[in-house]
């Protein structure tokens, strides 16, 4: 197995497209299939990235019932900049959620270490993080 690598390990991995990305767009999709494509903040780590959300956030929403994704560097206004990668998602709790929350703050000090959390908290949302992962092959 090999060492941990620090977070945005560019040049390997299945997310080395977008490990030094600022922003990513996120697509998630509706329950009648439209995609819904957000910016979001994500930080990568080998083969996996995370980011985070509020828990009443209409991708929070999407990702309940469809946690397959789509992701691709992009501006902060959501214009990609670069190719799309399929990805599963599932929502973090306890320990794995501290340690993205972690990871994001790290970086992204001020908007991911103090602004969000405290934005959410004063709104009394709940922040929520999610690890994305290569998708799973289909078993056939």
């Amino acid at each position: 197995m090999a060492k941990d690598a620090g977070p945005d390990q560019a040049g390997s991995g299945y997310f080395a497209s977008v490990a030094r990305a600022t922003y990513v767009q996120l697509t998630t999709y509706r329950r009648n299939g439209e995609s819904v494509p957000t910016p979001v903040n994500i930080v990568v780590v080998g083969d996996t990235a995370f980011f985070r959300t509020w828990d009443v956030a209409g991708k929070a929403k999407r990702l309940r019932h469809t946690p397959t994704v789509l992701i691709a560097p992009c501006t902060w206004r959501g214009r990609p900049t670069g190719p799309t990668l399929r990805a599963d998602a599932q929502l973090l709790d306890g320990v794995a959620s501290q340690h993205a929350a972690r990871m994001l703050g790290d970086k992204h000090p001020f908007l991911h270490g103090h602004f969000i959390p405290w934005y959410h908290r004063r709104r009394g949302w709940i922040t929520q993080q999610y690890r994305l992962t290569p998708p799973a092959r289909a078993s056939g």
